[in-house]
């Protein structure tokens, strides 16, 4: 499993930062972040209606609703940022020589009752990227969420208390 992210304070908030090294080219990983065929193998209520910055991912509310998500910054092949509520995820991307790094941030302007569910949501998302990409399975998403969501918990209380 991999290791928690570094969760800190900012100017006007927190950011939660998430690092990955994958063995995989940028553009391969790009793919799985960008082409809704490979999106909805990890995160399956969003799509991509407008890759360009000011487009448009939705977000699929399972209730027949669709959340619009606005692309806030985009680099083909580097950087995809978009809003997540009050928030901002953004996701980037650099060569290394055994494949790329990935990197999340998702900027958060406080930190309530849902954070550590969301991040550890991100967590096991990344988690899923990762092993799609390799060719595998994860058993079970919810078991592996379950866990880090506790872990978070605790990490997010100890900050608040900070």
């Amino acid at each position: 499993m991999s290791k928690l992210a570094h969760i800190y304070g900012v100017n006007a908030g927190y950011e939660a930062r998430f690092e990955r090294h994958l063995k995989h080219a940028v553009d391969e990983v790009w793919s799985w972040l960008t082409v809704n065929d490979k999106l909805k193998k990890w995160f399956s209520e969003l799509s991509i209606d407008e890759l360009r910055e000011g487009g448009v991912i939705k977000f699929d509310m399972q209730n027949g609703d669709f959340e619009e998500l606005k692309i806030v910054a985009l680099e083909i092949g580097s950087v995809l940022e978009f809003t997540w509520d009050e928030d901002l995820v953004r996701f980037e991307l650099y060569p290394e020589s055994e494949g790329c790094r990935l990197v999340l941030l998702e900027k958060l302007t406080k930190l309530t009752d849902h954070t550590p569910r969301d991040i550890a949501g991100w967590d096991v998302c990344l988690d899923v990227i990762e092993v799609l990409l390799d060719g595998k399975t994860i058993e079970s998403r919810t078991d592996v969420w379950k866990i880090k969501y506790e872990q978070y918990k605790e990490a997010i209380a100890a900050l608040a208390r900070a």
